[in-house]
């Protein structure tokens, strides 16, 4: 059996508590890991005097894969975000976000599995913007053919290796003509390339309401960074919130799976949060790592957690304490090994 080191960033709020129920859960299904810890954020700040210290990056480019917890981002003041640092720092250019809902559970779309492919590294997140006279802002919007290309040649790919059927191209072309137009054209210059995968688009304010409407005529959705982002959370909607996305940021230099909600500091320390976002990441990060069968096995028995449905964390309903839900995946998983 291969052994793996993973750096493992535990991140801030409920991020160590939910982090712990899942490490305890991967080991539970026998994969060999060795977890490198490391802190980024605010923590960091306090500690190093930098949001991203250098040896957590190092220590991801070594090891080529980290597991994080959710940070905190201060909203108009205060550090930048660390999750877009991260990303540039180690150019994490396809971001994964798989939207299927779980038994059980009520959501408006009890039969939605679809997949959000969102471009990393540029558009209005490059953070270029500055003030041109006072009470006058100007952000700049870059696209380039290289990353754009990038993007949709990750998407067909990932695509061709899990079975999907089509990819949907999400933009605002009919206004943003040069640079959403030149997006579109790298994604139809990419798709000649698959013609086994059927190749569309859509104007993100229509696909938002096919969505809400009709969101099982979506397979694999590829877009743009802000649209990406905007995108991916109204799909976790669908399925029951944010507690139930998982997520990964997947580049060359190495991939980080976390949790995409928030550190919801008004509940931390009480171990009540719900671990099942980082899990299902830390699921997509077994199968990464090509330990195809300890991720069916996680997999298998978190959903016969979620169909019996006796333990439940509260904002699912009911009352179990984080540590109640993961040993329940953790007996499930020792009984399904005998």
């Amino acid at each position: 059996m291969a052994k793996h080191t993973i750096t493992l960033i535990p991140g801030d709020g409920i991020g160590p508590e939910i982090v712990a129920a899942t490490v305890s859960i991967i080991e539970a299904s026998g994969v060999d890991i060795e977890w490198e810890t490391h802190i980024i954020g605010a923590q960091a700040l306090e500690k190093f005097g930098d949001t991203l210290p250098e040896p957590t990056i190092e220590s991801i480019k070594r090891n080529k894969v980290a597991l994080k917890g959710p940070l905190t981002t201060p909203i108009g003041k205060g550090f930048t975000s660390v999750n877009v640092g991260l990303r540039k720092a180690l150019d994490l250019y396809a971001n994964i976000r798989p939207v299927k809902a779980l038994p059980n559970i009520e959501s408006r779309n009890p039969e939605l599995d679809l997949v959000i492919v969102r471009e990393n590294t540029e558009d209005l997140y490059a953070g270029l913007e500055h003030v041109v006279v006072p009470g006058v802002v100007e952000s700049i919007k870059i696209i380039t053919e290289k990353a754009s290309t990038r993007i949709a040649e990750y998407a067909f790919q990932y695509s061709v290796a899990n079975n999907r059927k089509k990819v949907t191209a999400i933009h605002k072309a009919n206004i943003m003509k040069l640079s959403d137009g030149l997006f579109l054209e790298c994604f139809y210059n990419v798709s000649k390339k698959y013609p086994q995968i059927e190749a569309d688009d859509k104007i993100v304010d229509n696909a938002c309401m096919q969505l809400v409407m009709r969101p099982e005529q979506f397979d694999v959705m590829v877009m743009e960074n802000l649209y990406g982002d905007i995108v991916s959370d109204l799909c976790a909607g669908l399925i029951g919130g944010l507690g139930l996305a998982p997520g990964s940021n997947i580049g060359e230099q190495g991939a980080v799976f976390e949790a995409v909600h928030g550190s919801a500091p008004d509940i931390a320390g009480q171990g009540v949060a719900n671990p099942t976002a980082i899990l299902m990441s830390g699921i997509m990060m077994l199968r990464h790592l090509g330990e195809t069968d300890a991720a069916n096995r996680v997999e298998k028995a978190m959903m016969e957690v979620f169909i019996e449905g006796e333990v439940r964390t509260k904002d699912l309903g009911g009352s179990a304490k984080t540590a109640d839900f993961a040993n329940a995946i953790i007996d499930k998983i020792k009984l399904n090994n005998r």
